[in-house]
């Protein structure tokens, strides 16, 4: 198994979205990219702790490439919006990958050139690159949270549109 750690707003939409995929076995949501250990999340939601919403991806590599992952990361997300995401606002929704390796960097700055010689978003990618450093679990109450409140309206109105356009886009990278 091998890591990845990306942050695109809302861990609950990255969660809820890269579960479906086969190759992934776990998702975690927590916090990456911060100062301060072990942070709540009303302290990361204070955008004080420099840390991003992010989620842990423990992925099987000859099933689904952390390529494959960083095409699913900017398609379900907006990574042209400095430290937003919708009406997320704050450092804590800003879009990064933080990188486990020399090769999971140049893959991420390789999809970044792509995408903008593409020019699949008129405007530029400001998604940050940087070494993946300390992750920390989010409480309980935030993990599998789409699975476990699929009606509660941030859920229907935010991340069920995610989903859908993850399963449309990537139906042959989903579990059966």
């Amino acid at each position: 198994m091998e890591s990845a750690t990306l942050a695109g707003g809302c861990f609950w939409c990255l969660e809820a979205v890269y579960e479906l995929l086969r190759g992934v076995d776990k998702v975690r949501s927590g916090y990456a990219g911060g100062t301060v250990p072990d942070p709540t999340y009303e302290q990361v939601c204070s955008g004080t702790t420099g840390h991003a919403e992010a989620v842990q991806i423990a992925f099987d590599p000859k099933e689904i490439s952390y390529r494959d992952l960083l095409h699913v990361f900017f398609t379900i997300h907006d990574p042209t919006t400095l430290n937003r995401q919708g009406a997320d606002v704050g450092t804590q929704y800003r879009s990064a990958i933080f990188y486990h390796s020399p090769e999971q960097q140049e893959d991420a700055k390789s999809a970044i050139v792509g995408i903008t010689d593409d020019r699949l978003y008129r405007d530029p990618i400001v998604t940050e690159v940087a070494p993946a450093t300390e992750f920390y679990e989010a409480e309980a109450y935030h993990q599998e949270y789409f699975r476990s409140n699929p009606s509660q309206p941030y859920c229907t109105i935010v991340i069920a549109p995610k989903v859908a356009k993850a399963r449309a886009h990537f139906l042959e990278k989903l579990k059966k």
